[in-house]
């Protein structure tokens, strides 16, 4: 058998697991993978900041169904791209992160770089590990890959120390592809007859559902659960739980339900942790999810008296059986469907008057109008929103079929690389991000990762000069008087891309931002759309919605 580098054997697995792309900032201790992955692929996208390399392969993952790959050198390489992992974690994202790591044998003796790499990430991964043997490489990042994507999908880390990059391995370590096969955990089929038995007898049932069925995911499947099952089923994915401004008046409808089947979902603080009025105290509810702990921790949350069956299944393969034990049940009449749909659906008419001064600053819900105008000449769209008050906005306003967001962990930042990797996931699609200044501070340089790898992307940035999430609980919580500390400077972010490259668009008045978005979308170039907005709160759909607490960053 042929003699490999531990690098080579790192790099063969990620190509038979059908790994095609590797986000990455270069350090000294992953030099061996970037040379074994010069002859034998993936392509490696390098980014100005760690954190981004591991935003990007969760966006990838989420819109390609791969396992999303991140390589990181080792110590405080490492370190940066850690908290990227929790927005991840909350979205139910699977990827690997690849971190570089000081030389086994080395270790404790003040080693370049030596940190408990393992340890650091533990808290907001699945599983977190340090390769001891070059021979068993391979095998870390197969159980690596399998790990992110099986029962709730997820981010999994794995530290690669140099010495095993460099030693020298049998070729025949390299797995084979039988070695990332996933089975899923099925939802019997007594389970399922009892779960559409419930739904028949009930008359508001909801199914609710996690982000793995998501906008862009698997929401064909949801879509089809609905029907087959004739429920309404609802992914809830936002930080604003209940409050959701997407979800229209959804607080309203949970409320109401009789039956809710928790289908991969938490009774957590997004739902209120379950307790009345959230949710009606007679309301009875089906708990189906993959994890065995969050299964009984739900349990637990909940109450037996509530609990009508519980089951261990996965999300997905959970709603297939449900979809298909749903054939020859008797359709149930469409009320209560069209009325939740009339919920999800509504907005304050009041919206329709909104407007901005003739002399500015824009309001976001006319960003959000323009926005929607572009989705609607291009159904293919990707469209991506940051989390803050204009991340709220943006949600509300904007609806298109294919969506990422911040996800549940109501982190901000994540926009911009999510966006340059919607690009390289869809190529041909339009990708366009709505965020906030202090979004977009945290990876402007990512503008220049969008030129270097000719990433025409559209990033709207609604800048009110402040931190206006924290202002507004300022506001809310201690008045005006006592409000400080969260003024920004009214930048020219678009004159900043522009430096790096990129085409710029400063925009102050509403009738000129149709032309300026024209003008981004058709430059071929990645665009910074400037947009000086109104200093607003969020927007409350509806009065029961309410906002959970420590949803805005």
């Amino acid at each position: 058998m042929a003699v490999i580098r531990g690098a080579d054997a790192v790099v063969r697995t990620l190509v038979g697991a059908g790994v095609r792309q590797v986000f990455s900032l270069s350090g000294n201790h992953i030099m061996p993978v970037y040379d074994a992955a010069l002859d034998a692929g993936p392509a490696i996208t390098h980014t100005r900041y760690e954190g981004a390399a591991v935003h990007m392969a969760d966006a990838w993952a989420r819109l390609t169904g791969e396992v999303g790959v991140a390589l990181l050198t080792g110590g405080p390489g490492h370190a940066n791209g850690v908290g990227a992992l929790y927005t991840a974690l909350a979205s139910e994202s699977p990827l690997v992160l690849l971190s570089g790591h000081a030389p086994l044998r080395e270790l404790g003796r003040g080693s370049f770089q030596e940190m408990r790499q393992a340890e650091m990430a533990a808290p907001v991964v699945k599983a977190s590990w340090t390769a001891q043997s070059a021979a068993t490489l391979g095998e870390d990042i197969a159980r690596a890959m399998r790990t992110a994507a099986s029962g709730r999908p997820g981010p999994v880390h794995l530290s690669l120390p140099f010495d095993l990059l460099e030693a020298k391995v049998d070729a025949s370590t390299v797995p084979g592809s039988e070695a990332f096969n996933v089975p899923a955990l099925p939802l019997g089929e007594a389970a399922a007859d009892a779960t559409l038995e419930l739904i028949a007898q009930a008359q508001r049932p909801l199914v609710l559902v996690g982000a793995v069925m998501s906008n862009g995911r698997a929401s064909a499947v949801r879509e089809q659960l609905a029907e087959a099952a004739a429920v309404p089923v609802l992914c809830m994915e936002s930080p604003r739980g209940l409050g959701d401004p997407a979800q229209g008046a959804l607080a309203d409808v949970v409320a109401r339900a009789d039956l809710i089947v928790l289908l991969g979902k938490q009774p957590d603080f997004t739902l209120r942790f379950g307790q009345a009025p959230a949710l009606a105290a007679a309301c009875r509810i089906v708990v189906i999810d993959p994890d065995a702990n969050a299964l009984q921790r739900a349990l637990n949350i909940l109450g037996p008296q509530r609990i009508a069956l519980a089951a261990l299944a996965d999300s997905v393969a959970a709603a297939l059986c449900l979809i298909e034990r749903s054939a020859g049940r008797p359709a149930r009449a469409g009320g209560w469907m069209n009325e939740v749909a009339a919920a999800v659906r509504f907005r304050p008419p009041e919206w329709a008057a909104l407007a901005s001064g003739e002399a500015g600053p824009v309001h976001p819900v006319e960003v959000g109008r323009a926005v929607q105008g572009i989705i609607d000449s291009s159904p293919d769209a990707v469209f991506i929103a940051d989390g803050g008050e204009i991340g709220q906005w943006a949600q509300a306003c904007v609806n298109a079929p294919t969506r990422l967001i911040n996800g549940q962990g109501g982190s901000i930042g994540s926009a911009v690389p999510f966006a340059l990797a919607a690009k390289m996931a869809r190529p041909g699609a339009p990708v366009i991000a709505m965020l906030g200044d202090g979004a977009f501070g945290f990876h402007l340089m990512e503008m220049d990762t969008a030129v270097r790898a000719n990433l025409p992307v559209v990033i709207v940035v609604g800048n009110d000069a402040c931190w206006n999430a924290e202002h507004q609980i300022q506001l809310r919580t201690y008045g005006r008087e006592r409000a400080h500390s969260c003024e920004l400077l009214p930048t020219r972010y678009d004159l900043a891309a522009a430096g790096l490259g990129a085409h710029g668009e400063l925009v102050t008045k509403a009738d000129d931002l149709p032309a300026a978005l024209a003008r981004a979308m058709n430059s071929g170039k990645p665009a910074c759309v400037n947009v000086m907005i109104a200093r607003l709160p969020a927007p409350t759909v509806a009065p029961a919605a309410g906002r959970p607490a420590g949803a805005a960053h």
